[in-house]
């Protein structure tokens, strides 16, 4: 009974970590466009870090917890999926266009932020403050090239109208309300995971890896493969690939400014995996900046193999 209802408190967790982040997004979104910040603005900063929030809260959570093997199985976890899953699943559905900025400037970053964190990781095996510090210079600089692009145009953002009849207290209730449930979302999953992971004998590594990081990668799942069946999944790869520097620079580099982050040596081989991945994907758009069908099935039965490997 006890194993069923930390099962029951990790999906209650994951549900109050995506209705949080969907609220907080939602109404500090509207509540900046109300106050004449452009949208573009808006799309590259609340919305960004808005969709790294499970991410972030469910890593800080954590890394005060004590289970800091959580904090970086969950970033690495998280981009694997995003990519070979939730990339893999929405060009299934309908081939996927990318960006020339995308191919060329934005998946090669997060090929060296993912590097970056493996090198960082590896020196001592943990992430520092120093290091922590090192990881916002780098997110700094890549807000300032979104910003860059978007003033000459090289990159669009759209964000639904504003339903002028929402109230401003309304929204600021929307925003209080989803960063508690954020908050108090990421300490039950945390605190679930860890129970389910010592009664099976699982190491945080592999709840990480696995169980947490599809639970805080679920937004990103949802939206994509809608978008797909929309006829919307050129931004797909655009997202994920912005989630996944996000997730490095600003979920890691947050937790490492709290309290350093262990980095143990088993997270070398899903560093390479979490960088294989982005690779792949380059392997796969840079010809004619299309992700097909079948670019899609080969990086599912990629993130596969990695599972099995995981479970052996």
């Amino acid at each position: 009974m006890e194993i069923l209802l930390q099962l029951l408190l990790l999906v209650v967790g994951f549900v109050m970590l995506m209705k949080g982040a969907d609220w907080f997004v939602d109404g500090a979104s509207k509540i900046a466009d109300r106050f004449g910040i452009p949208q573009l603005v808006i799309g590259l900063t609340i919305v960004a870090i808005g969709t790294s929030l499970p991410e972030a809260a469910v890593s800080i959570s954590a890394a005060l917890q004590g289970s800091a093997e959580i904090t970086i199985g969950n970033v690495l976890g998280s981009n694997i999926l995003n990519v070979l899953v939730i990339l893999g699943l929405t060009a299934v559905v309908r081939t996927i266009s990318v960006q020339k900025s995308t191919v060329y400037y934005e998946i090669p970053f997060v090929i060296f932020v993912t590097v970056l964190l493996a090198v960082l990781g590896l020196w001592d095996n943990q992430v520092s403050r120093v290091e922590g510090v090192i990881l916002w210079v780098f997110l700094i600089v890549y807000m300032l090239y979104l910003l860059r692009m978007a003033k000459s145009g090289a990159a669009v953002t759209e964000a639904p109208e504003e339903d002028k009849k929402e109230s401003l207290i309304k929204l600021l209730v929307m925003v209080v309300v989803g960063i508690v449930m954020i908050a108090w979302g990421s300490d039950v999953t945390v605190d679930a995971a860890t129970e389910i992971a010592t009664f099976f004998g699982m190491s945080q590594r592999f709840i990480g890896l696995t169980i947490v990081a599809l639970g805080t990668s679920l937004p990103e799942l949802v939206t994509s493969v809608t978008a797909a069946i929309k006829g919307k999944a050129d931004i797909a790869v655009g997202n994920i690939v912005g989630s996944n520097i996000f997730n490095i620079l600003f979920v890691v580099g947050t937790t490492a400014l709290i309290t350093p982050v262990t980095y143990a040596s088993g997270f070398m081989v899903d560093s390479i995996v979490a960088t294989a991945a982005v690779v792949l994907l380059l392997i796969c758009v840079c010809r004619d900046r299309k992700l097909s069908r079948a670019g899609g099935i080969i990086m599912l039965l990629g993130y596969t193999a990695y599972f099995v490997y995981l479970i052996r």
